[in-house]
This record gives C-alpha cells, structure tokens and sequence, in this order.
C-alpha cells in the first residue's frame, strides 16, 4: 500500500513509575463509535473523506501509465537495506531485503497522504469496534485476490498477525505486543483481539502490518534466505532481480484494487527498479549517466559543487527542493549506555560538546543545514522555552528524581565559534570528564580503574569518515582515544540488531502523530534489551516509560504534544544522543521526463506512487 500505518541509564525509581501510571485513566477515540461499520479511524478528528468517497485528493486520475522509475530509495524498513540484499523475506529479522517489497503486500487499512490521524479501509471493506474496544472487527473485501488468483481470506489476516507477532521484524513484534490473537471468524471476517493494556490507538499502528499468504507460507518459511518471489496481493510484484545487484517491481495491471478509491491515481509507472551500491559515489556516476533517474541528494557538497555535469548543463537533469513533510523527525548520533565507560550523563554530555557542528556546517556543509536538538524536530512535538503547567504537572511525581535541567529552559545543543577548535566548549568537556572520575594518564583518560576511555564510531559509508574527521580530532585533544570503523552493510546491520557498537548514526521519522507503539521500540526500557529495536542508546527511563503509557490517554493533539515535548525534554537531560541536523527541504535531481502533482502533499513524499512517465519529456531529452 502507498500511505501505510507506519525508522540504559536507570536514574528513576520502578515504584515511582508504577504510582505514576495507575493514576492514568483508560480513555478512548471518542469520536470513533463503537459497535458500527466503519469505513476509516481517526485518532483525534473526524475524517476528511466520507464513506462515498471516489479518491484521494492527492490522486491523479489522468496521470498516463507507463515507463520506468529507476530510483534510490530515500527510506526503508524492516530488515531492508540500499546496497546489497540477500533475501526477499523483507518483514523478518534475518537477512537482507530490497526496499519496497512492502508495496507487494496488501493492508488492512491505509492513511491518505494529507491527514496526519487517520485511516481508511484497504484490504478490509469495514472495521468494527467492540463496546469495550478491545477487540477490532474487519470484514475482507470479496475482490480480493493474491497475485496467482486465489482468494485473501480471513485465515490469512489471521495468519499473518500471529506469525509475524510470533516471528516478525523486531519493530512489529513490538506493534503487536498487546495482540492477544487474530481470529478468523468466517472465510470473511476477523477480528484482531487486544489484552486491554493497548493505547486506544495502538489499532492505528496494528492495521498496516502485510498481509501473508497462509497457504504459500506454510511451505515456505517467512524467514528463510531465499530469493523466490513470495506469494502477495499488493499493486506491486517482483519481475526481475539480480541478487544484491538490482531488482524489479512490476505494476501489476490486473491489480484487484486498481479502481478503488484508495488506491485509484496512484502508482504510474510500469516499472520501478532498484540498483544497489557498496558506497555513495557509484549511485551518483549511475545517475549521470542515465542509468538512475531519480535520486534525492542528501550529501550537501554534491548538491552544491557536482551537479556541473553535461547532462545538467544541457536542461536533461533538473535540480529542484520540495517542503519536508509535516511529520517528526530525528538524526544523531547514539552512544551506547550498555557499556559502562558511557554510563555517566557527564561523560556523554562531554562527548557531545566536542562536536563542532558549526564549524561542519560552514566547511563540509555549505551552510545547507540547521542543527537538531529534538528527537521531534520540525514538528509541534519539540520542546521549546520552559516547561508549560500541564508539563510540570506529568512531572510532579518525579520532581525530586529529574535533573534540574529539566524543569529550565529546553537544552539547546552548545553553540560554537565554528573555528573547529572552540577552547570554550572544550574546556568545560575536560571539567565534566573530570567530575565524572576520568583523569589524565599518559595522552588519553582513564577511570579509577585504570580503564582507557575509547570510543569508536561504527559507520557504513566513507562519506562519514569526513564528516566525523574533526569530530575526532576534538574528542582527541580532551584525551578521548578515537577511532573510526567502516563495515559492510550484512556486518553494520548485525552489529546493530545486538547493540555492537559505541556510537552509531541514528535517522527515524515518525508519523504525524505518533503512537505509544511506536515510541516503545526507540525509547521504551523494554525495547532496551530487545534485539533489533532502535534503542540504540539503551534507555531504560521509568519516567519515559510512564510518559509513553501516558499516551495512551490522549484525546487531542494538544495532549499528545505536551506529553511528547514533556519526553523531549527528559530525553535531552540524558545526553543519549548528539544531535546532528537536519534541512527543511527534500533535494532531488531528476532526469527531465516526470510530472507530478504540485504542491505536493503534506504527510507524504513518494514519487513512486505520486510521479509518473512524461513521454513527450522523455523524446525532448532522448529518453523515449
């Protein structure tokens, strides 16, 4: 589906956390009734679109069908990765994956691509809630079909949830934690059923897990390393691949849901292919010469010094920046509170202000990019000035046990003279090593046990080794020994599944409105010691945690932003992260053969459901 629903410091009391959630009262979508057919969920709002609706405002309904996007995916999932892949079971841990199998896949219920709440009928014609709303009722569209014709039934939504619950990718294990079972009532019919400790929109995160075929699965093993196109309903299927070179999506032309109204004016192209590459240069070379002709550039000095090339010159590559979309986002680097030398918030905090991110901007950056310093930036989400009344009040059975820096001013990032040597910032890491128990020996630091301090960044690409360059040297100079480790994709995936690193690059996006599903597995203690999750720090916070129960309770936005901005807050007390940046528009180059529909949406970037083939472009630049 194009728009689905969905990237260890213990410093407070279990007790205190515990009092603290039992004080929550259970609320639910109020404006969602139970007990009636409906054809879409909204977390706060009423829905946009009525039960009649034709389509999506954001669908192109005259847009020709045809040709070929050959792109490098901005973003992926589950076990998926952009340059090699191994496998094409893409929702489990094991393996490797290409990017974009998940459009193969049907859902139960999709977003529209300008609604930040909610959700429509897919896969399922209907959705029904139990008085107590704990149980979701969906009733399976007749027309659908799986790709070799057979019919999707109840047995394989039910199949689906409990296998990918028992055997899924980490992040939807998590999803699905408060799922009891999955019941298939009738060839028809299922119903999801909670254990009642779920958010009331826990449903929101639970809808748009792939649905399965039971039939094909049970002979072939969701987790096996296999290239053989797995058996799926979506508007996409696997036509062509060379493992860990390329693949192929096909649009599938006999696709069941084509003239639906949440899937119709979407999805162009006849082909969508997918080449991979060890390393950031090789892509580029590829899109100038026409083999990739669609590319979002996310390396600032390419974008501003190497789009010089003939084919730009001569108006066949366009450059062009579209509006970030509306919806929280995160990049920093992670340290990682498992190992001991990172368990003092001084240390890390120390570690954070040698980054001179000023001095990177100006020299590495071309000024492209503003610094992070939420894990909500560009959103209502971010905490901003001090703690409003209703934060202070989630705070109150915490306030002898929170830092202090939690109830000032939202901590900014430090701010450097961007020499690339700002003694100032230096100075106070040396005074914060020192009071967290690291002395001088030598040329490097040690604790009262004569341990080094060594920290090493775990990377995937060399673009990182410039960019962390003076990074190190600063870390250097407070006696921070200091390397840098370049690793494959199989071995950075697998040293991250188990939390084998010091620091690791971290980027998430969240939707709109994010759930406390969601944010379990990034902040939630429990994801902590779950391999796979996105914990990458190891946060294990009684405070976070009853703040993200807290979620559960919300009936506006309003609500879920104080709650958020009030997690920001402790989030940045803690030191776990080291912001880096972030920019307010997308940068793609393309070559000349594409139309779009402009302004593009505001919760949604995706040119393979919302370009298509221009071929009158196409002959004016030789490209038909």
């Amino acid at each position: 589906m194009w728009f689905s629903a969905f990237t260890r410091r213990k410093f407070l009391s279990h007790s205190a956390a515990v009092a603290f959630a039992s004080l929550v009262p259970k609320v639910s979508l109020a404006k969602n009734p139970v007990e009636q057919k409906l054809h879409g969920l909204s977390a706060f709002g009423d829905l946009k679109y009525p039960p009649d609706y034709k389509h999506f405002d954001d669908a192109v309904l005259d847009a020709p069908k045809g040709g070929t996007l050959a792109f490098s995916p901005s973003s992926w999932a589950f076990n998926q990765n952009v340059q090699t892949f191994d496998t094409l079971n893409s929702f489990v841990q094991r393996g490797i994956a290409p990017p974009r199998m998940e459009l193969c896949y049907d859902t139960l219920m999709v977003g529209s691509p300008d609604e930040p709440d909610s959700l429509y009928c897919a896969l399922a014609s209907s959705v029904e809630i139990s008085s107590d709303r704990n149980s979701y009722r969906f009733e399976i569209r007749p027309e659908a079909r799986f790709h070799d014709g057979s019919k999707v039934t109840a047995e394989d939504v039910s199949f689906s949830y409990m296998i990918l619950k028992q055997d899924g990718h980490a992040s939807l294990v998590q999803t699905l934690r408060d799922l009891d079972e999955a019941v298939a009532i009738s060839d028809a019919v299922v119903e999801l059923r909670f254990n009642g400790k779920q958010s009331d929109r826990a449903i929101l995160s639970s809808v748009g897990v792939p649905i399965l075929s039971k039939a094909y699965h049970e002979n072939n093993p969701i987790d096996a390393s296999t290239f053989e196109v797995p058996l799926s309903s979506g508007g996409w299927r696997v036509s062509r691949l060379d493992g860990g070179k390329f693949i192929e999506y096909q649009r599938v032309k006999d696709y069941w849901a084509k003239d639906m109204p949440f899937a119709i004016g979407f999805g162009h192209f006849d082909t969508l292919r997918i080449d991979f590459f060890r390393d950031r240069i090789a892509p580029f070379e590829a899109f100038k010469k026409g083999e990739i002709n669609w590319r979002e550039e996310f390396t600032s000095k390419v974008w501003a010094t190497e789009y010089n090339f003939p084919a730009v010159k001569e108006g066949k590559v366009k450059q062009a920046e579209f509006p970030s979309e509306l919806r929280p986002s995160m990049q920093g680097w992670a340290l990682n509170s498992r190992k001991a030398k990172f368990k003092d918030n001084r240390t890390r905090e120390a570690i954070g202000l040698c980054f001179d991110f000023e001095w990177a901007n100006k020299n590495l950056f071309y000024g492209a990019y503003q610094r992070s310093s939420s894990i909500f930036e560009k959103s209502e989400f971010k905490a901003l000035g001090k703690p409003s009344p209703e934060e202070m009040k989630l705070f109150e059975p915490f306030k002898d046990e929170l830092p202090e820096a939690v109830f000032g001013e939202a901590l900014e990032p430090n701010r450097t003279n961007g020499s690339g040597n700002d003694r100032k910032a230096l100075r106070k890491a040396l005074s914060l090593l020192k009071d967290a128990g690291w002395k001088r020996e030598n040329d490097g630091l040690v604790n009262g046990d004569g341990e080094a301090l060594v920290v090493e960044f775990l990377i995937r690409s060399p673009v990182f080794e410039r960019i962390l360059g003076n990074y190190r040297e600063n870390l250097e100079k407070v006696g921070i020994k200091t390397s840098i480790r370049l690793v494959d994709s199989a071995q950075y995936q697998s040293r991250l599944n188990s939390f084998d690193f010091d620091i690791v690059g971290v980027a998430a996006g969240f939707s709109a409105s994010p759930t406390a599903e969601s944010l379990r597995f990034f902040l939630h203690s429990d994801a902590a010691s779950q391999n796979g999750s996105r914990n990458y720090p190891g946060i294990e916070s009684p405070v976070i945690d009853a703040l993200i129960e807290r979620m559960n309770t919300v009936s506006s936005r309003e609500e879920l932003a104080i709650i958020l901005s009030s997690i920001d807050r402790v989030l940045r007390s803690m030191h776990l992260w080291i912001p880096n940046w972030y920019a307010a528009n997308h940068r793609v180059a393309y070559w000349d053969m594409f139309g779009w529909k402009d302004p593009k949406p505001d919760y949604s970037f995706a040119p393979e459901a919302l370009w298509w083939f221009d071929e009158e472009k196409a002959k004016a630049i030789g490209k038909a």
